[in-house]
């Protein structure tokens, strides 16, 4: 079922729509004021049209860094359908002083109420991302997510259309934003009346008004799980891109592309749809639960489309003079179209990095303290933002062309993703195994839900193919332990790959009883601590497609360490590259490319009742084979 199915639920409607409206006002204002200064030259302080359009973006998001803090705090300590509630009615006044600026085209006052728009979003954003996982379940989680990125960067396509279409209409349509962006401020604040009433996550926590000493707390709790604050720096990473680009946006269509006030609108709205088409993609791709795997493919695709960006705009030949360009004119030149696929795939794949980060932060937080943890992303989201603010008033300073700081922002993406997946190998493992059930395969899973959500369990599956394992990394949610040949772990790229999924060497009693020790142990080891191990009970790949017996060794694991067993078949890989079909396995590169297989996983077997052979008929059972014969003399593993 699509996750569109989420906007008739009155678990999540009212708080779409109060997100859409709040985005489409900032939008809507900030895109009205952009244009205005960089088609009206306006200036302040002695700083040029061009300065005061990139230190916009600086503008709204330095609340971010100032006041989250003190928002994540009550998010946590107070109901947050009220803390929406009162941040509606804030919006409304501001919105009021917005019309006071447009009348009197008082640009000090209208960059006041972007500081003001900013801490309004500022106070809106840990309560929003906070409440979703308390609305919606793990199913429908990514699915949320990705709903709310699409309202998000729709609202800014259709703020930005109608802030351009308002502004060419002249001084008598500026005249009257004020009362469209309060009169859009008083329908999110109807809306918000809906959200469904929860009770705080933390009634009891303290309240610091200094924001100093809660803003390193938050940072702190941040940092209290690895791999959340992982994923804060690495969405950090992507709002210093996204800001980068959104800043550029103007000036590149209307100095680079020769573009009018409407090329300026396509161009920034072509971007949104963008995100918002890889944000709804994300949902299918990742099969409704959270896809890491999705995030590297996002990185590579935004250095790749932004390189040929900046070519694209050193290409595009623009009017010396004359008047701007129209959106036909700009359509109809040699590379326009060129361009704006270039946006829109870096937009795309935008959506593919963003979605799965954020789905994981929420899922990884405590209830307890997920405002805070958000909070501490939107601090270091805000400081990234700040930066890339400050940086491209530097290169513009410097003279450096906007096609120049595209290429620097490709490469900078690049050598930030190799460190990345160099140091948490994790996400290019997700990224494999993505690639493996998707291009390589076409993966489908049958009962999912029968891999415990939580809790030591172990995984036993029949093995076909040197990727077996792969496979199952994508079949499960949760990171798994996977128990793996000693010498086939050795292999370099194998070796890179599971370095951080804590792979278990293994070998036969007979050649290295001490490794095989070993390997009990730490098998034991990782079920103490509540993770879940996979393993391929026949102890070696099939050589005829057939299931072989199974080995005593899980009746020993279950033995020091009762835990559930979830049986698990392997189906239609028999045949394909990985398998050893012909013999030896790799042969033929294209022999059953892009085939079908499944994952059949089955009903958990309790420890009291679990034998290899039990476990073997199971397995049978799921993939439609025959049972093997249990061996005459077991093998020690």
């Amino acid at each position: 079922m699509s996750q569109l199915h989420l906007l008739g639920e009155r678990r999540f409607w009212p708080l779409f729509w109060t997100q859409f409206l709040g985005a489409f006002n900032d939008n809507l204002f900030k895109n009205a004021l952009v244009i205005l200064v960089a088609y009206r030259s306006m200036t302040l302080l002695g700083l040029g049209s061009k300065t005061i359009v990139v230190a916009c973006a600086g503008i709204f998001i330095f609340p971010f860094f100032l006041f989250s803090a003190t928002a994540g705090q009550l998010a946590d300590r107070f109901p947050k359908w009220r803390l929406i509630r009162w941040v509606k009615i804030w919006e409304i006044g501001v919105m009021a002083l917005a019309g006071v600026g447009f009348a009197t085209s008082n640009l000090a006052l209208l960059l006041t109420v972007l500081f003001m728009m900013g801490m309004q979003s500022t106070f809106f954003g840990p309560a929003k991302y906070a409440i979703l996982p308390e609305l919606l379940d793990d199913d429908t989680l990514v699915g949320g997510n990705a709903l709310v990125a699409m309202a998000t960067f729709l609202a800014i396509l259709v703020g930005t259309i109608t802030g351009g279409l308002v502004v060419s209409g002249g001084e008598r349509w500026v005249s009257r934003l004020g009362l469209m962006v309060v009169m859009v401020a008083i329908a999110g604040y109807v809306t918000s009346l809906f959200i469904k009433k929860l009770p705080a996550a933390n009634p009891d926590l303290a309240f610091k008004l200094n924001p100093v000493t809660p803003t390193i707390e938050i940072l702190r709790v941040a940092r209290g799980v690895h791999s959340v604050f992982l994923s804060i720096l690495a969405i950090s990473w992507f709002w210093f891109l996204g800001a980068s680009f959104l800043s550029l946006l103007p000036n590149f269509s209307k100095d680079v592309l020769g573009g009018g006030e409407t090329v300026v609108t396509l161009c920034l709205g072509t971007f949104c749809v963008g995100i918002g088409t890889g944000s709804m993609l994300c949902e299918r791709f990742s099969r409704r639960h959270l896809e890491l795997g999705l995030v590297p493919l996002g990185s590579i695709g935004i250095s790749l489309f932004a390189v040929d960006l900046a070519f694209s705009g050193w290409r595009f030949s623009a009017p010396l003079e004359g008047p701007f360009l129209s959106v036909a004119g700009f359509l109809g030149a040699p590379g326009g179209l060129h361009v704006l696929f270039d946006l829109f795939m870096i937009a795309v794949f935008s959506g593919f990095y963003t979605v799965p980060l954020m789905t994981f932060i929420q899922q990884r937080s405590a209830a307890s303290e997920r405002s805070r943890v958000i909070a501490g992303n939107n601090i270091l989201n805000a400081l990234l933002m700040v930066l890339s603010s400050l940086m491209l008033v530097a290169m513009l300073a410097a003279d450096v062309s906007i096609p120049g700081i595209f290429l620097t922002l490709a490469l900078l993406n690049a050598a930030v993703a190799i460190y990345i997946y160099t140091v948490i190998p994790e996400f290019l493992l997700r990224f494999a195994a993505w690639c493996l059930s998707n291009i390589l395969y076409r993966l489908r899973m049958e009962h999912p839900e029968n891999i415990p959500t939580e809790g030591a369990a172990v995984l036993a599956a029949n093995h076909v193919t040197f990727v077996d394992w792969l496979l199952m990394a994508s079949a499960s949610t949760r990171p798994v332990r996977f128990v793996m040949d000693h010498e086939f772990s050795r292999l370099p790229l194998i070796r890179f790959l599971a370095r951080n999924a804590k792979v278990i060497p293994i070998a036969s009693g007979r050649d290295h009883p001490e490794v095989l020790e070993l390997a009990y142990d730490r098998i034991a080891e990782e079920l103490e601590a509540g993770e879940v191990v996979c393993i391929f009970p026949e102890g070696g790949i099939t050589s005829d497609g057939r299931l072989s017996p199974f080995r005593p060794g899980i009746e020993r694991i279950v033995a020091r360490t009762p835990v559930p067993v979830v049986p698990v078949a392997l189906v239609g890989l028999w045949g394909s590259f990985f398998s050893r079909i012909s013999g030896r396995a790799m042969r033929r590169p294209f022999r059953r490319f892009w085939s079908r297989v499944e994952i059949r996983i089955g009903e958990a077997i309790e420890p009291g009742q679990l034998t290899a052979q039990t476990l073997a008929e199971r397995v049978a059972s799921l993939g439609g084979w025959d049972v093997p014969e249990p061996p005459e003399t077991p093998r020690e593993n």
